[in-house]
């Protein structure tokens, strides 16, 4: 009887979550206060952004977007970002995994003057899966840090690193 229950349990939270899209995974942790921009949109030529990769370093090594600048997380320094982006009114798109840490780093530039700053919808994994490109210090790649087990689900193309 014990193990019916555990496999019920196991069964519903399966089917719970594989319900879920990244807009309700948003939704359920970002307060939505940066507005969002699509890979798309992103990837137009037209779109000329400044790029902030709010992931940690080793995320970062192995694979970003194209000219991407690393500012981390849990490390961020405001005062050294600030520094690289005199024009506040430039735009800026920061990214993480899929959008939650972005969220954050992107609302301390808004707080510090910044008016034009994005977060990418999905983030890398969202990059990742609509066939973008990736790169690494060597050149494109198609890794891409899973951050963990999971939220690499997410993730549905790319070879998946963890470390």
């Amino acid at each position: 009887m014990q193990k019916i229950v555990i496999l019920s349990f196991l069964l519903l939270s399966y089917l719970g979550h594989s319900q879920e899209t990244i807009h309700e995974l948003l939704k359920t942790h970002n307060k939505e206060n940066i507005p969002y921009i699509s890979v798309e949109e992103l990837a137009m030529p037209k779109t000329e952004a400044i790029l902030l990769d709010a992931r940690e370093l080793s995320e970062f090594k192995v694979s970003h977007l194209e000219n991407a600048i690393h500012v981390g997380y849990e490390a961020f320094n405001l005062e050294a970002t600030t520094a690289l982006l005199p024009n506040k009114s430039a735009t800026i798109v920061v990214y993480c995994s899929l959008g939650i840490r972005s969220e954050d780093i992107a609302e301390q530039l808004k707080k510090n003057g910044y008016t034009n700053v994005y977060n990418l919808f999905g983030g890398i994994f969202e990059w990742k899966n609509t066939n973008f490109k990736v790169y690494n210090k060597e050149g494109e790649t198609e890794n891409v840090h899973a951050f963990s087990h999971h939220w690499s689900q997410w993730l549905l193309k790319g070879n998946k690193i963890y470390d």
